[in-house]
């Protein structure tokens, strides 16, 4: 069984995916168009983070930043490359959807990569209910990226 909860970001696991993920991220996009946050920017107040376990090996990660009161984004979704294929992002993305409906949000947003690493990714949100919208908050328009939301 998949166990999500509020995590701090202080287990070496949990960086050691985070540093994998902002890896990737450099590796597939020029750095204007990454937004992948590190460790201590994922720790702001405006922010809450969690981790997918099962039997205490980590699965995955996602994070919650709110923009407003109504409105929020999906940041650093990941999946440990051993558990891809197994359901931890469908668990992890309704985990925090059933989250932010709890605190209010009404409209979820996300960015992620317009390049052929991200088709998964894109597909998994599109499966969700969102759907492609212009850049939002401070993004500005981006041909490396798709901005993504959904109303919940």
């Amino acid at each position: 069984m998949i166990e999500i909860q509020r995590d701090p970001l202080t287990s070496q696991d949990i960086r050691d995916l985070l540093n994998e993920h902002l890896a990737d991220m450099y590796a597939t996009s020029p750095p204007e168009s990454v937004h992948a946050l590190d460790i201590e920017r994922l720790k702001a107040p405006d922010i809450m983070f969690w981790s997918a376990r099962q039997g205490g090996q980590l699965l995955g990660c996602i994070a919650l930043k709110h923009h407003t009161a109504a409105m929020a984004e999906i940041k650093s979704m990941r999946t440990a490359k051993a558990a891809r294929g197994k359901g931890v992002a469908k668990a992890l993305l309704d985990h925090l959807e059933q989250f932010a409906i709890a605190e209010g949000v009404s409209m979820l947003y996300l960015e992620t990569g317009a390049e052929p690493y991200f088709t998964a990714a894109r597909q998994l949100y599109l499966s969700h209910g969102y759907q492609v919208c212009g850049p939002f908050a401070d993004y500005q328009p981006d041909p490396l990226s798709v901005f993504m939301q959904k109303a919940l």
